[in-house]
């Protein structure tokens, strides 16, 4: 099992993100996953806010081993072709460590905000299958032609390819039954959802359905979900082995309000 950290860099200044970051990187975690915002959610105190390809790329540059990632990348806030060729320029930037997810985002308020388009749902999870087929040829390095239902490619080509080959992993978020489930099933290398190992019981067996359907192996996708490491530090530990028995591959710990001394137990415990 593999454990990523989420740094969520918001309401703290530059210089707290990379530290954060570096930090997580000498303890051994895999990822460090942010967040795609461009200003405060609802609820949250006004405060600093990083946008996110942007942050990944300058992470790049002061890391070494730890991949990095959004979760997830609303693809409302990008053309997919600009997504794709942002995503390339940070997975050449960081030599290959960028970690793909996506999600049809969801925060209506700060797009209105900021004058971006929200369509309704049907539309935003049209614009997230179209994302994810036109970045996954893009990547291709060849010319892409493509119509679909909220993007249109004619003759494109980005060069360079990505580092990782075939391409970077690509990851979708959510559990909708009639979009999510079917488009992780066809195309995705993870899968991440919020839950327990039992609430989220049902839709990993229904993933496991759609990709026998789509003559996929089940076990060839990532499974993750996200953990608290708060609390005492025996009760993580089974709650992570009540994953690990479940048959969960990932998990991404949220960042604790103790700190970094939480999470230096949590490292010794489970990541060495």
């Amino acid at each position: 099992m593999r454990f990523g950290i989420d740094i969520a860099q918001k309401n703290m200044p530059w210089n707290e993100v990379v530290s954060r970051v570096k930090f997580a990187e000498d303890l051994g975690f895999d990822c460090a996953w942010g967040f795609d915002h461009l200003a405060s959610s609802p609820g949250d105190r006004a405060g600093e806010t990083f946008e996110g390809m942007t942050t990944l790329a300058a992470l790049s540059g002061v890391t070494h081993r730890i991949r990095l990632g959004l979760l997830v990348a609303g693809v409302t806030y990008r053309h997919p072709s600009v997504f794709a060729a942002q995503a390339m320029t940070v997975d050449h930037a960081s030599g290959g460590r960028l970690n793909l997810a996506l999600g049809a985002a969801w925060n209506e308020e700060e797009h209105k905000a900021l004058g971006i388009p929200f369509p309704r749902a049907p539309q935003r999870f049209d614009l997230l299958a179209d994302t994810v087929e036109i970045v996954n040829r893009l990547f291709s390095g060849e010319e892409v032609s493509y119509d679909g239902s909220t993007a249109s490619l004619r003759q494109a080509r980005l060069t360079p390819r990505p580092v990782q080959h075939p391409r970077p992993p690509i990851w979708i978020g959510g559990t909708g039954p009639r979009r999510t489930l079917p488009l992780t099933a066809w195309f995705a290398d993870g899968w991440h959802a919020y839950g327990t190992p039992r609430t989220l019981e049902p839709y990993t067996r229904r993933l496991d359905d759609l990709a026998e359907a789509a003559g996929r192996n089940p076990a060839e996708i990532v499974r993750a979900s996200t953990l608290s490491v708060e609390g005492e530090i025996g009760d993580v530990c089974r709650n992570v082995s009540e994953w690990r028995e479940s048959g969960w591959d990932y998990l991404v710990c949220s960042w604790p309000r103790e700190g970094r001394q939480t999470l230096e137990k949590f490292a010794e415990r489970v990541l060495l």
